[in-house]
């Protein structure tokens, strides 16, 4: 059951994006079938679910208009992340990642907004979300094109310290090596991507690691505050914990 506000969010996007076509696209005719992009075309018509999978994750460059497919596309695909039925998250970059979105209509650009704070919210609070919470957080960082007000949610709202575990798994093998563990953005600086992961990591998350029996997790986590050099120097290596 998803919360209040992503269904409020949901049921915007689906009123603000009511009726959207992309009435001259005929995409890469080597990739679709007439047929299949017909759907783009056609206002009003329930897309394929396999169709808004493929469109939603292919680059822009097999469209005409790749701005006017993702708005054709909104309503099917937001309720798909919501419900975990987009095959693609945690291993593509999303549509909505490469348009800029931003200089839509206001009315657009606020719906966008407000559905990707709401489904990681959703998510923070789901026990077992349809999607691994950082998986979310990369889909949803790539589509804001900024990392920040996540992280600042992500310990400023509540949140299931499994999701917290979650996150250190999946970014500490990078992290401690001074690497990015996304694979799917940051069209800016990736040092300062690095920087702030490493930053929210070694001081908000250590306490929440104990708290959740991960103390190994925890001290990697606060290590990551340490210079690279210091880093590894540290007793820690060889520590009995760290040998296992």
């Amino acid at each position: 059951m998803t919360s209040k506000a992503l269904d409020a969010a949901l049921a915007d996007i689906d009123t603000v994006f009511n009726g959207f076509a992309a009435p001259t696209e005929t995409g890469c005719e080597r990739c679709w079938l007439p047929e299949e992009t017909a759907y783009l075309r056609t206002p009003y018509t329930a897309v394929p679910a396999d169709l808004v999978r493929r469109f939603g994750f292919e680059s822009p460059g097999h469209f005409e208009d790749h701005a006017a497919v993702m708005r054709r596309l909104l309503p099917q695909t937001a309720h798909a992340m919501a419900e975990g039925t987009l095959d693609g998250i945690g291993w593509g970059q999303h549509g909505l990642s490469r348009v800029d979105w931003r200089a839509w209509p206001s009315e657009q650009a606020a719906a966008v907004e407000a559905f990707v704070h709401a489904w990681w919210d959703d998510t923070l609070t789901t026990p077992k979300p349809p999607y691994p919470a950082p998986d979310v957080l990369e889909t949803c960082a790539a589509i804001l094109g900024d990392l920040t007000p996540l992280l600042d949610r992500l310990r400023t709202r509540p949140v299931l310290g499994a999701h917290v575990v979650s996150c250190a798994r999946a970014w500490l093998y990078d992290l401690i090596t001074d690497d990015s563990p996304f694979r799917w953005w940051y069209d800016g600086d990736e040092v300062a991507l690095v920087t702030e992961l490493r930053s929210w990591l070694s001081v908000h998350a250590p306490a929440c690691l104990r708290a959740e029996g991960e103390p190994d997790l925890a001290k990697k986590a606060e290590l990551l505050a340490l210079p690279y050099d210091e880093r590894w120097e540290h007793p820690y290596w060889t520590s009995a914990s760290a040998t296992n």
